[in-house]
């Protein structure tokens, strides 16, 4: 049997209705005509990368010239479709992108497929053809269940609307939904941020994804801020906040697995722990990130629990602006109708590439798995990076342990509840030096 190796796919529909004040993710507004075109730019990726991507088991990618390989090896256990407002997009595209994707990566059975969606933009029979498509779970951004927090975010959907789409997704058959909220809004106060979460309670979402709100360079939120128009959310009262959100989730049965996410038991996201992980991830469409092998490390050095010398990985975006995503795509995929199977350094949409060798991968590893509550296994670390590579961060383990921020706990390094609040101060000591 040929080898095969854990995948998760990422699509990007980066289209909105309007941009919302505080929001810095690559989305833009009134360019829905674009959509089809999009679809289309995006099945052609990903036939391309099905057959670009490197083979799971090591050595050259063995693709049929102009066909596909089926994604090298790669078993796809997750699929998400984030955004922007991937609920835009209608339900015949989402059935081409899914039918696509099915035939040009192997989908897991019982693979875990997320649609995120805006509540303005689904209704009833929207949500149940999303389901009949094996579309498993939905993200609703719902943000607040306040009409006042809601007009200053600038959403372009009610309290009721949420209320209702939440209630469509269950008439359509969806058992696993998760709710965004955000906290530490100005003005903001306890009780009224408890009104929300209590209320995001009561419908009993799978899972609750809970982000204090951050002020990002070059939004409209940051701008007013700086104009003295509305003042800056809060520090301590985020941490207040933080904590009660901690101490009311738990005995109502949620877990708390990932700083800002908590979940039922079994339902956690499946797709954000490969990235907590530092797992291997495709992203397709506009501004789309992946993390892809490009030499892994050798068996002998596996089996020793020892990288190769020349292991490297490799971190790839795509261009953002949508129009220029789709002419080079349609670039790349023209040098495939040539009869050559395009590799990685084909792809023009790709315009960024970071290669990293083992030390820089074990600093990201550390950093992305610190935000899980479990922490990072040491044993496993030492297992894909090597026993003596822990070494260059006793130091800073020693430092934040000292300072009430990390702890060892049966073989797993995590953050104390104090370090869930400090994390940047417990991530920036373990970056590798510049």
């Amino acid at each position: 049997m040929k080898p095969e190796r854990l995948l998760s796919l990422y699509v990007h529909i980066p289209f909105c209705t309007a941009k919302c004040r505080y929001c810095d993710f690559n989305s833009y507004a009134g360019q829905q005509s674009l959509i089809p075109a999009y679809t289309e730019a995006l099945l052609r990726e990903a036939e391309m990368w099905s057959a670009a991507l490197p083979p799971a088991g090591g050595g050259q990618t063995a693709a049929r010239p102009g066909g596909s390989a089926s994604g090298g090896g790669w078993r796809a256990e997750t699929l998400f479709f984030g955004g922007g407002t991937p609920s835009l997009m209608p339900a015949a595209e989402v059935e081409r992108l899914l039918g696509g994707l099915r035939r040009h990566f192997r989908l897991a059975t019982g693979a875990e497929v997320t649609l995120e969606a805006n509540p303005a933009t689904v209704d009833g029979p929207y949500l149940s053809r999303l389901r009949e498509l094996g579309v498993s779970r939905l993200s609703l951004g719902v943000q607040s269940f306040r009409d006042d927090e809601l007009a200053f975010l600038e959403r372009i959907h009610s309290a009721a609307e949420a209320r209702g789409a939440y209630r469509a997704a269950r008439s359509a058959g969806f058992d696993n939904v998760s709710l965004d909220l955000i906290f530490g809004l100005p003005g903001q106060t306890v009780d009224r941020w408890l009104e929300s979460l209590e209320e995001a309670m009561a419908l009993g979402p799978e899972h609750l994804s809970l982000y204090a709100l951050t002020v990002e360079d070059g939004t409209p939120l940051a701008s007013d801020i700086a104009d003295g128009r509305i003042p800056a959310p809060d520090p301590d009262l985020q941490a207040e906040l933080y904590l009660r959100t901690a101490e009311r989730l738990s005995p109502a049965g949620y877990e708390q697995y990932e700083i800002s996410n908590w979940a039922r038991p079994g339902r956690r996201c499946r797709h954000n722990l490969t990235y907590w992980h530092n797992g291997f991830w495709l992203g397709l469409g506009a501004g789309a990130h992946s993390h892809l092998p490009v030499r892994p490390a050798c068996p002998a050095g596996r089996q020793a629990g020892l990288p190769s010398a020349d292991a490297r990985w490799v971190r790839l975006a795509n261009v953002a602006a949508p129009a220029r995503y789709i002419e080079l795509v349609d670039e790349t995929w023209a040098l495939r109708r040539t009869g050559a199977a395009p590799s990685i350094d084909d792809m023009r949409q790709v315009t960024s590439r970071e290669e990293a060798g083992a030390s820089l991968e074990l600093s990201d590893t550390l950093v992305l798995g610190l935000r899980l509550s479990e922490g990072v296994s040491l044993r496993e670390l030492r297992r894909r990076f090597g026993r003596a590579a822990l070494d260059t961060h006793t130091p800073a383990f020693e430092e934040a342990a000292s300072l009430g921020l990390l702890e060892h706990v049966d073989g797993y390094l995590r953050l104390t509840a104090r370090g869930r609040l400090l994390a940047n101060e417990v991530f920036v000591r373990l970056l590798p030096a510049s």
